[in-house]
């Protein structure tokens, strides 16, 4: 039954904390609200600096920042992309914008993220058919750091750059090691549902200089250093504007209290849903911290008999908005016949992920009321669903 009383909890809000109009009352008052001006260069020195790497580029969305990623390492028409395929299509579809072949690699269990293993077997293939990818983008779901170690030392192997989807990770770190500082470039996405916000946006992060400046040029509609209006290759209207750019930095000083929030959140539902037998949430595995971006709820439907569609649907009802989980890429009718790598021959671990899971309210500013409404309504659905109260 629709309840139309109860104000609606979203998934993942922006989380406002006042010093934003601060920032951009600033860029108002001294004219700088194009897509130049000091907002732009403080926020991405203090991007690079929280993350530790020599450079950033503030761009308009985390999408833009995986393809200048691409272009920089000269990915074109014909050529292979490794993916994640347990992800948002903003991940692959910068591959499909240069005319590339994207290649699909599974999860694996213990973090969710690109399985090592799947990896490997992946390249060894793709070596002896001299075809291998000109990079392989490796995404950090939900808040959760990807097994870096073991990528990086695969990737490094055969010689291939990895690009880091760090869009969700911000925050996050790697055996203390910040998410998007590892590979050869790392991306973040500011967008309105992300830990922080600029209202839309994103960065490009590297330890190249130099690289990060042909990044800046593309992203400017790549004009010539000349006196008139000169283009020699093309270009993009890519960056950040200044106002966003100050809501950025705004938001930044409060990131590490975003990020105990939210991990006080996802904590609150292990402590209250954990004892109900068939439920269980995305681990954090040794090494990692998690952002804890979104919880992932996990429902064995052999005893709880219910679906994550089910689940949604219920509680969408009641006016708090969850979703299932990503829909793994080579599943998706866009990449039909694209290639595929699964963890293991008999285990293919995003589609099971993807079968169980259900993405819960996690928004930093979610009240502890809030959230009490949010498992009120979970264990009435799963009530009524297994017809006994006992376990709940």
């Amino acid at each position: 039954m629709l309840n139309t009383t109860s104000k609606k909890i979203y998934l993942s809000p922006p989380d406002l904390t006042g010093q934003e109009k601060v920032m951009v009352n600033e860029a108002f008052d001294t004219n700088w609200v194009a897509p130049v001006g000091p907002h732009i260069t403080a926020f991405e020195q203090e991007v690079a600096d929280y993350i530790d790497v020599k450079g950033a580029v503030a761009l308009s969305s985390g999408t833009a920042a995986i393809h200048l990623a691409l272009l920089l390492l000269n990915v074109g028409r014909e050529d292979r992309v490794f993916c994640s395929t347990f992800t948002f299509v903003a991940s692959a579809n910068p591959i499909m914008y240069q005319g590339a072949e994207p290649v699909f690699i599974d999860s694996e269990p213990e973090s969710w993220n690109m399985s090592p293993q799947a990896l490997e077997r992946a390249l060894k293939e793709a070596a002896a058919e001299n075809k291998l990818p000109k990079a392989v983008i490796v995404v950090h779901l939900y808040g959760q750091v990807a097994k870096m170690q073991e990528i990086l030392r695969i990737c490094k192997l055969y010689d291939v750059p990895v690009v880091e989807d760090a869009a969700e990770s911000l925050g996050a770190t790697y055996f203390g090691i910040h998410s998007g500082s590892m590979g050869d470039f790392g991306i973040f996405s500011f967008n309105g549902n992300k830990i922080i916000t600029t209202s839309g946006g994103g960065m490009l992060v590297s330890n190249s200089e130099k690289l990060l400046e042909r990044a800046r040029f593309l992203a400017t509609q790549a004009k010539d250093p000349a006196l008139h209006y000169q283009h020699s290759v093309m270009g993009f209207n890519y960056r950040m504007s200044n106002i966003s750019a100050g809501i950025g930095r705004a938001q930044l000083k409060s990131l590490n209290g975003k990020v105990d929030a939210r991990r006080s959140v996802y904590k609150n539902y292990v402590d209250d849903l954990t004892s109900i037998e068939g439920i269980s949430f995305m681990p954090e595995y040794h090494g990692s911290f998690s952002s804890r971006w979104l919880t992932v709820m996990l429902l064995d439907q052999t005893k709880l008999n219910v679906t994550p569609e089910q689940l949604v649907t219920y509680l969408n009802d009641q006016m708090i908005e969850a979703r299932v989980v990503w829909k793994p890429l080579h599943l998706q009718p866009l990449f039909k016949g694209t290639g595929y790598y699964s963890h293991s021959n008999d285990n293919h671990v995003a589609e099971k992920l993807y079968e169980n899971g259900v993405c819960l309210p996690s928004g930093s500013n979610l009240s502890p009321k809030d959230q009490q409404r949010v498992i009120k309504h979970i264990k009435e659905c799963l009530k009524h669903s297994i017809g006994r109260e006992a376990v709940i």
